[in-house]
């Protein structure tokens, strides 16, 4: 008797939740639900979810939500770039993009502003921004793709985050890398993410230095992610195997959320 009345769900229409849980699955297990005849008897299968009540069917949209981080830091290659763009691509001016309006986004003092380096990494100093300005720059002209739905080509100058967790001696062997910002936005980046060739510690947008509106005075740019994996205004980064979660992704969010 049980289980014929876990299948009854007051309040919940199980086909728009079979559409929901579909959206949170990457392209390959989609096309093979979809193909399995992608009901709601495979969905409670696949999760292993008893869908009784709202508050189960979110649990599980949470098992899928976390299926579909794990399936996609699987097949992610850190060897394949985001693609990149033209001069003539780029957005003049590029979109403003927060969970608060842009007169209320952090006035950050460059002066006194220092990034603060902790966690599984040799060298716990504080870096001021003249030190991270001498750093090499390398620079990218890439996508921004927000969750919202709505995309924006922008030209980024920094330092590859790669190439600075060498230099403080980061244990890349680590899980995640953490980090909190002026306005305290938080977000983890999995270390294999961090390690790609570019993501970047950003200091400038199209070659000057970057806006406020935009992150001043760092910002770490990923275009292998969907934008709020993009922290602006960064004061910490700390390397941990504690996954620390972020801003949107205690808010249930996919923590991978590739692009």
């Amino acid at each position: 008797m049980r289980k014929l009345r876990s299948l009854i769900i007051p309040g919940i229409d199980k086909d728009l939740l079979v559409k929901d849980a579909t959206k949170l699955m990457p392209d390959l297990s989609r096309r093979r639900f979809i193909a399995s005849g992608a009901s709601f008897g495979a969905l409670t299968l696949l999760t292993g979810c008893d869908v009784s009540d709202s508050l189960s069917a979110e649990n599980l949209l949470t098992h899928m939500s976390k299926f579909n981080d794990m399936v996609q830091a699987r097949i992610f290659n850190p060897n394949t770039l985001a693609p990149t763009y033209s001069e003539k691509d780029i957005k003049r001016p590029f979109p403003f993009n927060a969970f608060y309006a842009e007169d209320d986004a952090p006035d950050v003092d460059g002066k006194e502003w220092k990034l603060e380096v902790s966690g599984l990494v040799q060298n716990k100093k504080s870096w001021t921004l003249d030190e991270l300005h001498k750093l090499p720059e390398v620079s990218q002209i890439t996508r921004h793709i927000c969750v919202e739905g709505w995309s924006a080509i922008g030209s980024w100058q920094g330092t590859p985050l790669r190439d600075f967790l060498k230099l403080v001696g980061a244990d890349t062997n680590a899980k995640w890398v953490h980090f909190r910002c002026a306005e305290d936005y938080t977000s983890s980046l999995d270390m294999p993410t961090a390690m790609h060739a570019q993501t970047q510690m950003t200091f400038k947008f199209d070659n000057q230095l970057l806006p406020r509106a935009y992150g001043f005075p760092m910002k770490i740019r990923v275009p292998t992610k969907l934008g709020f994996k993009n922290p602006k205004y960064v004061v910490a980064m700390e390397v941990t195997n504690d996954y620390k979660g972020g801003y949107w992704e205690d808010q249930g969010y996919n923590d991978f959320s590739g692009s």
